[in-house]
Formats: structure tokens, sequence, C-alpha cells
């Protein structure tokens, strides 16, 4: 699927961060990588087989407080 030099590796593989977006959609809130993964703005994907991958949630008590 990726067309671009050195190749990444594919969606189910260490190293997929290496992938290039082919499709920008802040609109919407997520973009399509040349190895088919779709990454949200919530930084959950979508992989190309189906399979999902959860969102990285920060503990409210690592948040920062404004004084």
């Amino acid at each position: 699927m990726c067309s671009h030099q050195t190749q990444c590796s594919a969606a189910d593989r260490p190293g997929r961060d290496s992938a290039h977006v082919v499709a920008f959609h802040p609109e919407q809130g997520w973009n399509l990588l040349c190895n088919g993964t779709i990454v949200f703005d919530d930084t959950g994907e979508l992989l190309p087989d189906g399979r999902v991958v959860a969102p990285v949630r920060v503990p409210v008590t690592e948040l920062a407080v404004a004084a």
C-alpha cells in the first residue's frame, strides 16, 4: 500500500508510527495512514483488519490545574 521510499511496516507490526498520512481530515478528527490505519485525534486507531486500538487516556490526577 505504501508508495514512498523505505516503506513503513504493516499496521499490525511495531513501527507503524513511521507510516505517512495520505488523507488529512482535521475537521472530522481523523487521518488515514499509508498502511491503511485510521488514526483519530483522541489517539485511538482503527486498523485495516477492523481491530480497534483504544485511545490513551491520562488519569485526571495527572492533569495540570491552573491556580
